[in-house]
């Protein structure tokens, strides 16, 4: 008879798991009631501000890029020749200081040349090093123009 009803007593317990799955409690579902509706209420409209928020993070208007720096034209001194600044590129021959790290000319098509702020000797402006006083002048612009990335030639993305 132990036997029977230690057996007994492991299928009730079996069953009374069962019913607790099978049949439940009413109050604790009708209690946990206002948690279901915030999170099936509450829930998608949280989700939908995310998702508008992102879109329009996305799609936002961008300012538009600066466009990088014009050559001026250089002031003309009382002999009638142009008056050109030490340490920055110029074309003697159309009168144009043009921005740092420019080498070339846009209209001429010349090497641009750069007065040493030291010694004042005339030198290309594709060499860093005056030949005279060995004054290293390495001018770095201070605004970089990222440009968006284009496709390349032909219409089709190269993976």
């Amino acid at each position: 008879m132990d036997i029977v009803e230690s057996l007994e007593g492991v299928w009730n317990g079996i069953l009374d798991l069962i019913s607790k799955v099978v049949i439940p409690d009413w109050g604790g579902l009708v209690a946990l009631l206002p948690v279901f509706l915030v999170i099936g209420v509450l829930g998608p409209i949280l989700s939908i501000l995310v998702l508008a928020h992102l879109v329009y993070f996305l799609r936002k208007p961008r300012t538009p890029l600066a466009e990088p720096p014009q050559p001026i034209k250089a002031p003309v001194g009382g002999n009638g020749r142009p008056v050109l600044p030490r340490g920055e590129p110029f074309c003697f021959r159309d009168g144009l200081i043009y921005p740092a790290n420019a080498t070339r000319c846009e209209i001429c098509e010349d090497d641009l040349s750069v007065r040493c702020p030291k010694c004042s000797v005339t030198r290309p402006a594709k060499i860093d090093t005056c030949g005279n006083c060995g004054l290293v002048l390495k001018i770095r612009s201070q605004n970089q123009v990222v440009r968006a990335a284009q496709p390349p030639p032909g219409g089709r993305a190269i993976a």
